[in-house]
This record gives C-alpha cells, sequence and structure tokens, in this order.
C-alpha cells in the first residue's frame, strides 16, 4: 500500500486530465487489443519524469529465456468518459504528441481506439452511423442530433446517450449527450531478443487537467464534498493545505493543474520492477504540489524523488500543483 505523503510545488491551469500509462504486453484478440502478463520478460527498471510540460519514462525490460519473444507491446491512454459537463483538456488522446524509441531508434505506433459502455464494445455501432468516437469531439452532437429518430432510440435504450433536450414556449433544443467511454491504446510489435537487455523510451506532452480556482487554503470551502475528494485523490496533508492558505493571505489567487499516469500496468510483466525511480518537476519554486508517495524526498528547488526497489504498483500517480498568482 502507498502511505500518503504531501509536498509543496504548482504550474497552469487547464479542464479535465488524460492519463499516460505504462508499458504492458498485449496480444492482438478477436476483439481488438487486449493486455495480458508475461513470463519471458522482466522490467528491470523504470525511470518516470513528470511535470506539466513534458513526460518522459525509460523503461529497461529484459527477456530472461533462451529465445527472442516477439510481441505486441501497447500503451493505454487515458479513458475519455462520456456523460461529464464542460470541456476537456484533450477530446481525443489519439493527437497526444507521443514519441517511442527502443534501443535509441524511432518506432512508429499505431493507435487503436474502442467506444465503450458496461463492458460492452460498440465501436462498430458507432463509426457505421458516422459518431465520432471521442464523446468530446467538436462534432459529436450535432452529428447525434441530425440521426432519424429510430437510431436515436436505439442508442438511447443501449444507454449510449441521454436526451438532454427541452422545449420552452421560444423554441426547441436538440442535445443528446454521450454516455460512452473512449479507450485509446498506442501500440506496436516488438522482438525482445533472448537473454538480452532493451531500452524503450517514451516522451510526450501531458494533456494536463486544472480548475481555474481552488478550494485549498479558502475556509467557506474547506469542509466541501470537493475539497475532501480533492486532498484524498492527491494525498493533500495540513502542512499543503496551510501553505496554500498563506498564499491566500499574501492575496495570491490559486489555481490547480492536474497530471496524471497510470502505473498499474507495471504489474503485467513477470516480475515486479526491480528499479523504479519517479521524479516530479513542479516547475516553479513558488508552487505548491502534492501526490500520494513513499519515501519522497526533495533533489532540486523544483524537483523531488521517489525510488522503490522490487515495485509492484498498486495506485496509478496523481499530481496536483498549485499555482499562485497576485490579484489585479
Amino acid at each position: 500500500m502507498i502511505r500518503k505523503t504531501a509536498l509543496a510545488a504548482l504550474a497552469a491551469a487547464c479542464l479535465a486530465a488524460p492519463a499516460v500509462a505504462n508499458d504492458s504486453v498485449a496480444s492482438m484478440g478477436a476483439g481488438g487489443l487486449v493486455l495480458q502478463r508475461t513470463d519471458g520478460i522482466v522490467m528491470r527498471s523504470e525511470d518516470l519524469f513528470i511535470s506539466a510540460a513534458e513526460i518522459r519514462v525509460r523503461y529497461a525490460f529484459l527477456n530472461r529465456t533462451a529465445a527472442d519473444i516477439s510481441t505486441i507491446v501497447a500503451f493505454p491512454l487515458p479513458d475519455i468518459v462520456g456523460g461529464g459537463e464542460g470541456d476537456v483538456a484533450l477530446s481525443d488522446p489519439a493527437d497526444l504528441r507521443f514519441t517511442t524509441t527502443v534501443a535509441g531508434v524511432p518506432v512508429a505506433t499505431e493507435v487503436e481506439q474502442k467506444a465503450m459502455k458496461d463492458g460492452v464494445d460498440h465501436t462498430a455501432l458507432l463509426r457505421g452511423l458516422g459518431v465520432p468516437l471521442s464523446p468530446y469531439a467538436d462534432t459529436v452532437r450535432h452529428v447525434l442530433s441530425a440521426l432519424p429518430r429510430d437510431r436515436i432510440d436505439r442508442l438511447i435504450s443501449l444507454g449510449l446517450i441521454e436526451d438532454r433536450g427541452y422545449a420552452d414556449s421560444l423554441e426547441t433544443y436538440v442535445d443528446f449527450a454521450p454516455l460512452w467511454t473512449l479507450k485509446t491504446t498506442h501500440y506496436w510489435t516488438q522482438v525482445f531478443p533472448a537473454g538480452r537487455e532493451l531500452d524503450v523510451d517514451h516522451r510526450y506532452v501531458p494533456a494536463t487537467g486544472g480548475s481555474a480556482g481552488s478550494a485549498f487554503g479558502d475556509p467557506e470551502l474547506m469542509e466541501s464534498e470537493w475539497f475532501n475528494e480533492t486532498a484524498t485523490t492527491y494525498c493533500a496533508d495540513d502542512a499543503f493545505a496551510d501553505a496554500a492558505r498563506r498564499k491566500r493571505d499574501r492575496g495570491e489567487y490559486l489555481t490547480e493543474t492536474w497530471i496524471d499516469y497510470v502505473l498499474t500496468t507495471g504489474a503485467n510483466w513477470a516480475e515486479p520492477i526491480g528499479d523504479f525511480r519517479v521524479v516530479v518537476d513542479k516547475g516553479d519554486p513558488a508552487n505548491l504540489v502534492s501526490f500520494c508517495g513513499e519515501g519522497v524526498r526533495r533533489i532540486s528547488p523544483t524537483r523531488f524523488e521517489m525510488r522503490r526497489r522490487n515495485f509492484t504498483p498498486d495506485h496509478d500517480l496523481a499530481v496536483l500543483i498549485l499555482t499562485g498568482a497576485p490579484l489585479d
């Protein structure tokens, strides 16, 4: 179990945060990409750097068998869950700027996307109707509202959309809200040479989320359900809240930036991660940062490091960066 630790750090705000993920072995099943465990390949190390500007991760894999292993390697991107209100930082994770190198050589990845609802794959149905797979695509509500009524009724019966339209004395407003979840995975076929170690590097600009305001340090909001949920998600302790309050007392306006990273798929290799290291960079010495970790230490004015040996992740990593700016 990861122990809760809060630390101080910051960045800028957006809205809604897709996560990124550890590599995981996969096979191409009849229904598409399927993640699975492997007994032949171990993850010797993972070196992860997280900031609002960039995420970098380097893996060292070892094929411990006497034969080459050719397999699909998958890198799941965040789920985009329909039904929410407001904007998202990146409506389609396939647009994430994402580069991969293997042993220093660039590798082209393919992308698989599925539209899921209650464990059922509805990708073919939506594509057949010409509906964008992302529930937050710019045109998705327009396309849905233009469908024939029998198609609309079918999508409603499947729980894929919800009728949020209304009529008043002046007009009738048509609106169908997407409720499905978009699942996106980068993948490629990789040969792991027998008895050899292989380095895999990923680099991308994260689609950070956030809010144009914060409950931290605000006495009127710190007993709210929103505050409690946020504090739990990011393991924000009293010291973090006190630091936020001091920023408010100095006349600063606080905004939040959220960065998520999926660690749990790192448990899909043959053994625990031999040497795990993560560095979180808050971006500016004046910023505040909070995340759940164990044995976290400051290594620079903006960076915090956590290291683990023989690590089996059972929680994903969520980072909160709190930014303060003077009020006009």
